[in-house]
C-alpha cells in the first residue's frame, strides 16, 4: 500500500521559501528597459524563472494544511518538487522566447529570428551549472529544436503562447491526480495570467 503524506510545512525547506518570497519581491522592483540581446536574455530567463517558482510554490501553498493527502513519503515529494521546478521552468523559457521574438518580428519588424535559438542555448547552458538535470537540458533542447520547426513566428506571440508552460504546470506538480482534476482550471489560469502580465512588461520595456 503506498505511503499517504500529509503536505505541511515542513515538505518545503527553507530554501525553496526564501526563493518563493524573494520572486514575489522582485516583482515590484523597478524595471530595465530591453536595449540590446543581453538585457532581453537576462529577461526571458528572470521572467521564466520567476513565473515558474511563484505559479508551483503558489499552488503547493494553497493545498498544505488540508485534510487531502498526497501519495509521497517526505524525501520522494522533495525531489519531486524539485524536478517538477526544473521541467516547468523549461517549458517557460521556451515560451518566453518564442512569444519574444514572434511579437518583435510581429510588430516591430524584426527579422532575425535566429537570435531565438542562440539565447536559448545560452540560457540553457548556464542552468546546466546551477544544476539543472541532464535529462531536462536534453528534452529541453529536442523539444524547442521541435517547436522551432513548426512556429510561425508572425502569428505565435497571438495564438496562446504559454499554454505549453501552463500545461507544464499542471503534468509536473506533485499532487495527486485526483486533486489536480478538480484544481486544473484554477492551476493553468494561475500561470496564463501571470504570463498577461509578463506580455504587458515586455511590451513597456523593450527598445531594441
Amino acid at each position: 500500500m503506498a505511503l499517504k503524506y500529509k503536505f505541511n510545512l515542513k515538505d518545503i525547506t527553507l530554501q525553496d521559501f526564501k526563493v518563493y518570497f524573494l520572486a514575489l519581491f522582485k516583482a515590484i522592483l523597478p524595471k530595465k528597459k530591453i536595449k540590446n540581446f543581453d538585457d532581453l536574455e537576462d529577461f526571458i530567463q528572470k521572467k521564466s524563472a520567476w513565473v515558474s517558482q511563484v505559479t508551483l510554490y503558489s499552488y503547493l501553498k494553497t493545498r498544505m494544511g488540508t485534510k487531502y493527502v498526497l501519495h509521497f513519503d517526505n524525501e520522494v515529494l522533495l525531489k519531486s518538487i524539485n524536478k517538477a521546478k526544473w521541467n516547468i521552468y523549461s517549458v517557460a523559457l521556451q515560451d518566453l522566447t518564442f512569444y519574444s521574438f514572434s511579437y518583435l518580428k510581429t510588430f516591430l519588424n524584426f527579422q532575425d529570428t535566429g537570435k531565438a535559438k542562440e539565447i536559448f542555448y545560452s540560457i540553457l547552458q548556464n542552468e546546466k551549472k546551477n544544476g539543472m538535470p541532464e535529462e531536462v537540458f536534453d528534452e529541453a533542447n529536442k523539444t524547442f529544436d521541435e517547436r522551432l520547426s513548426k512556429i510561425d513566428w508572425n502569428k505565435y506571440c497571438t495564438s496562446l503562447p504559454f499554454n505549453s508552460s501552463a500545461l507544464a504546470l499542471y503534468k509536473w506538480a506533485p499532487i495527486s491526480d485526483e486533486l489536480k482534476t478538480l484544481d486544473r482550471k484554477i492551476v493553468l489560469n494561475s500561470m496564463i495570467l501571470k504570463w498577461d502580465n509578463i506580455k504587458d512588461e515586455f511590451k513597456k520595456l523593450i527598445s531594441i
